[in-house]
């Protein structure tokens, strides 16, 4: 499936709640989706960084520094790992946001096991923070989502299910969230680097097999793209909202 809700709405449980309520009904609609419309097999309208397929994926990892949001209106950014949301109709991840309601920036943590919806986590999150996330599976549909942050001394660890996860994809991902009238004005997060990604416990290069650099583009503007990665490190650079 190529356009879906990777997670769902947000739930309007932190400050991200307010500026989404313009939206209808009671929960904000701000989503993370699944690689969306995909123009070639390293472009998408909402996802920049890396994903690999090919095989059955079971753990994925990667650190990053929380970026800072530059904010001139209301916009959003998510930084994240995850399995599945590639070629799959689901999606098991957890990252931060750097978003910006009106001048405003509001940094948290969220988990989702989609098609649930996802849930924001009470931990703080500030520019700069270094965080850890991985996502692991047994394979039977029970999964372990942990997210760190070695600046401000938390960790979370969440267990969840999900039975129809096809493991088809990991991916280490910026992306530009979304609600049910399709993707929102990237926040410019200026460049966020990532480092120690791994997909099944290898560190990801540019020969892992299936490995796709992503750009986030939509029509000609490129939005977001990533620099070329080594040993498991790159960058992802905001061009766009």
């Amino acid at each position: 499936m190529r356009r879906r809700y990777l997670c769902g709405a947000l739930a309007g449980v932190l400050a991200i709640a307010a500026a989404l309520s313009a939206t209808g009904g009671g929960a904000a609609t701000n989503a993370r989706n699944a690689r969306d419309h995909r123009i070639s097999d390293s472009t998408s309208t909402n996802w920049s960084g890396y994903a690999v397929t090919g095989s059955r994926y079971t753990t994925v990892s990667a650190s990053w520094t929380q970026p800072t949001a530059t904010c001139s209106g209301t916009a959003y950014s998510s930084f994240w790992v995850g399995l599945d949301g590639d070629t799959s109709g689901t999606v098991e991840q957890t990252g931060t946001d750097a978003d910006c309601s009106g001048s405003t920036p509001q940094y948290y943590a969220w988990y989702e096991m989609y098609p649930k919806f996802p849930t924001n986590l009470r931990n703080p999150v500030a520019p700069g923070d270094k965080m850890s996330a991985t996502v692991s599976t047994d394979g039977r549909g029970n999964f372990t989502l942990l997210i760190s942050d070695a600046t401000q001394g938390w960790s979370n660890t969440q267990k969840a299910k999900l039975r129809s996860a096809k493991l088809a994809s990991a991916e280490v991902i910026a992306e530009a969230p979304s609600s049910s009238g399709g993707v929102l004005p990237l926040a410019n997060f200026g460049t966020v680097g990532f480092s120690g990604a791994t997909a099944n416990g290898a560190t990801l290069t540019s020969s892992t097999p299936g490995i796709d650099p992503i750009t986030m583009q939509s029509g000609t503007t490129v939005k977001a793209q990533p620099s070329t990665i080594s040993n498991g490190s790159f960058s992802v650079a905001w061009k766009h909202s």
